[in-house]
């Protein structure tokens, strides 16, 4: 009696709760929080970033070989993505406020699709500057209305959806990287040719995927599970521009998103310049990462279902972070099986705190913002990764180590020490969210008459 209670509760949307078929990787797919637009969503994902793996793994020998550029155009055309990708989550937001999401992420597949396909027909450097932004611009905005059709079809179930989501989206990188390794074997300009195809094949098949479900639309009054209301911006709505708690919010997970560039970044390039593990190391980070995120992050999900545990899993995160560089600093520079050893285990742990900040962050930034002023929210929410994107590497390269192992010791106590402060301050902000909400007052984070910030919420 006390299961079929409890499977009651958990059903959503009139659908069999999840013990009815089992909580794994596999029984989740087949029946995901959202139901069959949520299906068609996670396979359109797996599309996208398998034409992602694709040119990822291809684009940097693409550009030096077969469009003949060399070190400094490779590094503005790098930057130029950086950039453009900053601006396109926030962008996403602002128009997803207004506008269909489905639509515009059928159109941000679209563009895609065009910047990529022409890169068959030109190599010139200020067109391939223009094409990379467009295309960086395009990724970060469909990414960031991917989450938005997250939060509202899957509704308090959003977190089941967000691992589900990356254990898709990590296995579509791995299938594109082993696809890539195949034409970059061949090596002639033909090979890289039908690479592109493959990029711009995904995203026509994404876009005909998100075609095929229902626009998710914010119901009145601040719902998520609406999918045919129209939706607008409220009058007065609040602006995560003005609001400096969501703000310091998105500040502060700048930091506690540097796993990414440690791993592809950090990692291989203190093996080669530091220690004499073989670079056949290099890879297995990649591997590791693949494997562990796949395996583990419904796991993880499932231990992060509320905003205070999203907080908590922010301050282990720094936490996390702290024990990888620790290992990278006393990481010995003779001999090739401690070091190979060392670096292993580090980044066993920069996937773990990666596994952790995937939950937290996501769940932060969709508890933290107004839910009538979700999707501007989210979008601002979305620059932290790209501004980490951009900054990251420059930071470990032309800081972190240069300064050797104190850098690293210096970095994860950074890091630690604004896990800590997120945690406090997110805590807080969603105390105040609450208070409002339970006091009948003005929207949470709605701004002051002054234009400040939220006027209860910090």
């Amino acid at each position: 009696m006390i299961r079929r209670r409890g499977t009651g509760k958990r059903g959503d949307r009139g659908e069999p709760g999840p013990r009815k078929d089992g909580t794994g990787l596999l029984a989740q797919l087949r029946r995901p929080p959202g139901g069959r637009d949520a299906r068609i969503m996670l396979l359109a994902q797996f599309l996208d970033r398998t034409g992602t793996g694709v040119w990822g793994a291809s684009c940097v020998l693409f550009f030096t070989f077969v469009a003949g550029l060399d070190g400094r155009q490779l590094g503005l055309l790098l930057g130029a993505a950086g950039v453009a990708g900053i601006a396109g989550s926030p962008l996403a937001g602002h128009l997803a406020a207004r506008l269909p999401a489905r639509a515009l992420l059928i159109g941000c597949h679209l563009l895609r699709l065009a910047s990529i396909g022409a890169l068959l027909v030109t190599t010139r450097f200020e067109v391939l500057l223009l094409l990379v932004a467009l295309t960086s611009l395009g990724d970060r905005a469909a990414k960031m209305l991917e989450m938005l059709f997250a939060t509202r079809a899957a509704g308090e179930r959003r977190g089941t959806y967000q691992a589900l989501s990356r254990s898709v989206a990590n296995a579509g990188y791995a299938v594109g990287a082993g696809l890539a390794a195949i034409g970059l074997a061949v090596g002639t300009r033909e090979a890289y040719q039908v690479l592109i195809l493959g990029d711009a094949l995904s995203f026509v098949l994404a876009a005909a995927l998100v075609w095929r479900t229902r626009e998710q639309r914010q119901e009145p009054g601040g719902g998520e599970r609406g999918t045919r209301t129209p939706g607008a911006v409220r009058p007065g709505a609040a602006s995560p521009w003005r609001d400096r708690g969501y703000l310091r919010f998105v500040l502060l997970d700048v930091p506690l998103c540097l796993d990414d560039s440690i791993l592809g970044v950090g990692l291989p390039l203190w093996l080669i310049e530091h220690t004499d593990a073989p670079h056949a190391v290099v890879p297995a980070f990649l591997i590791i990462n693949t494997v562990l995120v796949v395996a583990l992050q419904m796991t993880v999900s499932a231990r992060v279902r509320s905003t205070v545990q999203a907080a908590g899993a922010a301050r282990l995160y720094g936490l996390t972070l702290l024990g990888c560089c620790v290992l990278l600093a006393v990481t010995p520079e003779r001999g090739a099986w401690a070091a190979s050893a060392a670096l292993l285990a580090a980044a066993v742990l920069a996937t773990a705190a990666e596994l952790l900040r995937s939950v937290s962050s996501w769940e932060l930034a969709v508890a933290l913002a107004p839910p009538e002023a979700r999707a501007s929210y989210l979008g601002v929410a979305g620059m932290s990764q790209s501004v980490q994107k951009s900054a990251g590497p420059v930071l470990l390269t032309g800081a972190v180590m240069v300064a050797g192992p104190t850098g690293w010791l210096l970095l994860g106590a950074a890091v630690a020490g604004v896990s800590v402060a997120q945690r406090h301050y997110a805590l807080r902000r969603w105390q105040g969210l609450r208070s409002a909400e339970a006091a009948g007052s003005a929207p949470a984070g709605a701004p002051t008459a002054t234009g400040g910030g939220p006027a209860t919420v910090s």
